[in-house]
């Protein structure tokens, strides 16, 4: 957040350049989430609560079996309904600790 605000101060005083001619300025921001991905047959999905800065958040552990072997990931709440059992799925998530925020999830018709 302080880059963008940095970043919008230096466009104003640029634009404000009195003599300075046409000046554009462009930016993109993605909210600095960088998004990753998992998918494989769903064959574990437990529910339960993690310790994080002296409190307690839910999350949603889900493993998955590629190829012969599990990858377990944790991700953030509630999110059992998003991970049928015995179904292929790929989800795209924003790493995070203690847990992973989702972004989207797409199951494959089995």
């Amino acid at each position: 957040m302080k880059r963008l605000i940095c970043f919008l101060l230096c466009a104003i005083l640029l634009a404000s350049c009195v003599g300075c001619g046409n000046v554009f300025i462009a930016a993109a921001w993605n909210g600095g989430g960088i998004s990753q991905s998992a998918n494989g047959l769903v064959v574990i999905v437990q529910f339960s609560s993690v310790s994080s800065n002296g409190g307690f958040i839910l999350v949603t552990f889900v493993t998955f079996e590629q190829n012969g072997t599990n990858t377990n990931f944790p991700f953030c709440g509630d999110q059992r309904n998003q991970f049928p059992m015995n179904q292929n799925v790929t989800v795209n998530f924003n790493p995070g600790q203690p847990c992973n925020q989702i972004v989207s999830v797409v199951v494959s018709p089995h």
